[in-house]
């Protein structure tokens, strides 16, 4: 099931992301242009295919939630573009290409990243303009603004504590904020959106922390022991720029302990639910573990 309806969602985010900014003849054309590059370079597409499942679960017509899916997107993208600046990781590859700063230029690479940020709550609130499921509706852009947030301050706490010697406390902290945040953002703005129930909503928030967490972690794996051809992107640069990471301050056997048990804890939670089908989750988070991309 996981490949396939993975497949389905690519192909729907895709298509919907290519609708958005259309780039024309005018001045800021080059913006534009940046903006799409980024969007459109790629990349698993989780988040948004999560808002798509998290919604799916509990309604049919989940195609409801592909605004939000797609915003979502955005934000990750322009989030994206901002880290492989020199001011902060000082990436040339992402997803096998050059990055944006790269191609456009530095303040062409800010501004898009700009750009994205701001698209994506004007997307939103054109979907605000429709009564329908309004209190759901404000109650997901809520959820995408408080998590848009977070993830920018996990950022912030990253590039502080480069260079220094943390506790394992203050590693989770800024990656569930980092990297976790949009990813229980994403499911449970979907199952919101979709209908689900407080006590559901709650237990898939619990999942999608753990399956975060999990992508974290063995993001983390995959730039200790990767292939840069695969990835598409540098290995080994967060040792040298002295980032904390899980193999960094917790060392390669432990991270992927770690890894193994975040994971099985994610499935054992799927496994409170008995009236919906929660196999493309459960596929998701063994994905997860097991990917080397």
């Amino acid at each position: 099931m996981l490949k396939e309806r993975m497949q389905e969602y690519a192909e729907l985010v895709n298509k919907a992301l290519d609708s958005y900014i259309i780039v024309e003849e005018k001045a800021e054309k080059k913006l534009l242009e940046a903006m799409k590059y980024s969007l459109e370079a790629g990349g698993k597409r989780i988040r948004p295919m999560l808002v798509l499942e998290g919604c799916r679960l509990f309604r049919k017509d989940f195609e409801k939630a592909l605004p939000f899916a797609c915003a979502l997107e955005m934000v990750h993208t322009f989030s994206l573009i901002h880290d492989d600046l020199p001011a902060i990781d000082n990436d040339d590859l992402r997803r096998g290409k050059p990055t944006n700063h790269k191609v456009f230029g530095e303040s062409t690479a800010i501004l898009a990243g700009d750009g994205l940020l701001d698209f994506a709550y004007t997307v939103i609130a054109k979907e605000l303009q429709n009564l329908e499921d309004i209190e759901r509706k404000i109650k997901a852009f809520e959820i995408f603004s408080t998590c848009t947030f977070q993830m920018i301050q996990g950022e912030f706490v990253d590039i502080s504590l480069e260079g220094k010697q943390i506790r394992s406390e203050e590693l989770y902290h800024m990656h569930d904020y980092k990297t976790a945040a949009l990813l229980k953002a994403a499911l449970t703005m979907g199952a919101v959106l979709g209908g689900a129930s407080s006590e559901e909503i709650e237990q898939l928030e619990e999942y999608a922390e753990k399956i975060g967490l999990a992508f974290q972690i063995k993001d983390d794996i995959l730039s200790f022991t990767g292939d840069e051809k695969t990835l598409g992107k540098p290995i080994g640069n967060d040792k040298e720029r002295g980032k904390n990471t899980f193999v960094t301050v917790l060392g390669l056997e432990k991270a992927k302990k770690i890894l193994e048990e975040t994971v099985q804890n994610a499935l054992k939670i799927l496994s409170k639910f008995t009236d919906i089908d929660t196999v493309f989750l459960k596929e998701l988070a063994v994905f997860i573990k097991e990917r080397n991309f």
